[in-house]
Parts: C-alpha cells; structure tokens; sequence
C-alpha cells in the first residue's frame, strides 16, 4: 500500500496524547519524519514532571517510523521557532505543521478572571501563530508547505468556556488569512473541527456540548469517539493530492468527515439612503428578524 507522506517532515504541537498523539503517528505511518512536540501539563495548563512526547516518539520508532521529541513550549516565539528549527536541523526541511496543543480554563463570563481568559488565548490562538510565523517563512521560501489548524466547534458560542470559544475562532480567521496570504507559494492552510474523547472532553460537564461526556478517554478505543477516526482527512490535506485545497474547515468526528461553509450574507435589507432608526424599528421584524437561529453546537 503507498505511503503518502514518504520522504515530507512534520511537526504536530500536542503531539503526546488524545488527537495529537494519533496525529502524529498517523503522519508517521504514511511515511513522514515526526517531531513530536507536547509541553507536558495537565488540561488546565499546569507543568508536569514529564512529558509524553517521548513515549509517542518511542511508539513510531518501535513501528519502523521516524520521530523525534520536542518539549518547547509553543506559546512563546522562542518556542515556535524552536519547534521549526529543530525539524530543519535534524530532517533538513519542514513540509507539515499540524497544530494541536492546548488547555481548558472552563468558566462562565460573569466568572473568568483575566487569567483564566489570557492562559487559554495564549496556548491556542498564540500558540499557532508562533508555530505558524516561523514556518510560513520556510515554507514561502521553498514553495511548498500543509498547515493544518485545529479549530472546535466551541468557536460556535460553547456556554461556559468564552476563552476557549474565542480562541478557537479566532483561529478560523488566522487559518482563512494564512490561505489567502500563502496559496500563491505552494503552501495550504486548512482547519479541523475534530470530535473525539480526550483528557479536554472528560473534563466538560455532560449536556453542555452534544457528544461530550458520553464516553470517556478511558474506554474510546474502539468506538466512534476514539481519537485514531480524526487523523485520516488530515493525512489527506498534508499531502501531495491535497494541493489545491486550502482555506477550508473540515470536521472529523466519530465516522463522519464534514465541510463547513464560510460565513455567507443571509438576509440583506437595503434602503435608498441612510438609514433613519424609525424605519429600522418598522422592519426588522418582518425582514431581518425572520428565521433568528441561536448559535447551535452542532
């Protein structure tokens, strides 16, 4: 069976557990050199005396694949560049850049303190543009590059995690100005809505997002919530076939692969000459008013 990464090098943030974890030796299986990157903490962000990053590395090897272990923190610039350079020291180039690493500060909005908002804001949405800074650079200047982007469906409006839902559109729109700004070198950017159990999903109170909480990271294996369902259309963006697709977000949950739609005008009400508040007041309810949804999770 052809290996359709052979002879690409890639770099997976949160590569140690859940998603990331099968990610990376997904990536590895089809034939790429991995860098593994996991900081090692817990899923509110707090430092842990190891990190897995090493036990993935040492499961690919053990698979005949080729990986290596990086435990940079990616919320930094330093930590970013250090992800790309290692790649390009030790594989001599980086094709693939799938960023994954996060944490949860779960609060209500009336709750958060500036904190919780910061800590998550700066491991997701800063997190990927210092991997993503220093690689666009490599890869514009070698004409070929797959940034892979994990996005949520909490960029949606998820009750009780405001940090986190910001976080993960603003992602979308760092994805959707990557594409716009890259395609012309040879580099694609593309985003995941992935829906699987992890360490993240455990820790979410039953009924707030449909499918969370059913089934634990524990007893995943084997069912439509194992992490090793969401890896398979990531392979596809990074390779060589997936060259013309970019700007793009794709859910991967269970045994289902979804496109998403950009966001797209809906209703329009256009008057002659501005608009006077009276008139507003008369209107809305009949035009733009007609067919309100609620941001929905699903």
């Amino acid at each position: 069976m052809a290996r359709h990464l052979e002879g690409k090098v890639a770099a997976v943030t949160g590569g140690g557990r859940g998603i990331g974890r099968e990610v990376a030796k997904a990536l590895a299986r089809q034939g790429a050199a991995v860098v593994v990157n996991d900081l090692g903490v817990t899923v509110a962000g707090e430092r842990e005396t190891t990190s897995p990053a090493d036990d993935v590395v040492r499961e690919i090897k053990a698979e005949g694949g080729t990986a290596s272990s990086n435990h940079l923190d990616i919320s930094t610039p330093e930590g970013g560049e250090g992800l790309v350079n290692q790649a390009i020291k030790e594989f001599g180039k980086l094709d693939i850049l799938v960023n994954v690493a996060g944490i949860l500060r779960d609060r209500m909005i009336f709750n958060m303190t500036i904190e919780e908002w910061d800590a998550v804001i700066k491991v997701h949405l800063r997190g990927h543009f210092c991997t993503m800074r220093p690689a666009t650079a490599h890869m514009r200047e070698r004409k070929f590059g797959r940034i892979i982007n994990f996005s949520s469906n909490a960029a949606q409006g998820s009750p009780g995690q405001p940090n986190y839902a910001a976080a993960k559109a603003g992602i979308l729109g760092l994805t959707y100005s990557t594409a716009n700004a890259m395609q012309k070198y040879g580099v694609t950017c593309n985003a995941i809505w992935p829906g699987a159990a992890t360490r993240m999903t455990d820790s979410i109170p039953a009924g707030r997002m449909p499918g969370a909480g059913l089934i634990r990271s524990t007893d995943a294996a084997g069912t439509p919530m194992d992490p090793v369902n969401v890896p398979p259309i990531i392979v596809y963006l990074c390779s060589d076939e997936a060259g013309e697709v970019t700007g793009q977000c794709f859910g991967a949950s269970g045994y289902r692969i979804t496109r998403y739609t950009h966001m797209k005008p809906d209703r329009i009400l256009i008057n002659n000459g501005p608009w006077d508040v009276e008139d507003v007041f008369k209107l809305f309810k009949q035009t733009l008013g007609v067919g309100l949804e609620p941001p929905r999770m699903f």
